[in-house]
């Protein structure tokens, strides 16, 4: 009788590890979604920003400071003089 319930365990272990295996699925990928390169040049006053957040380079990013319009990201790069200028008033955005 012993042998019985220690093979009935087995075969119950068995199938619920087969039955796992079966509906295992593999991750999705992500992607990389980041400013890659920037752009020295200033950000017209006429475009109006609704926030920022700096991007640390990690590669294939950059060091960035990413400006949020209504429709776009604009990839900046932190070093340039202009930058603290349109900082101000800016909410910070975060992931």
């Amino acid at each position: 009788m012993q042998l019985c319930l220690k093979l009935a365990l087995i075969m119950l272990v068995l199938v619920c590890v087969t039955a796992q295996q079966h509906n295992y699925r593999r991750p999705t990928r992500v992607g990389v979604s980041c400013c890659k390169e920037v752009s020295k040049g200033t950000i017209p006053a006429t475009i109006k920003l609704m926030g920022y957040k700096h991007q640390n380079a990690l590669s294939p990013c950059v060091d960035a400071i990413i400006f949020y319009t209504e429709k776009e990201k604009l990839c900046s790069d932190p070093k340039a003089t202009w930058i603290k200028n349109r900082l101000n008033g800016l909410k910070k955005i975060v992931d």
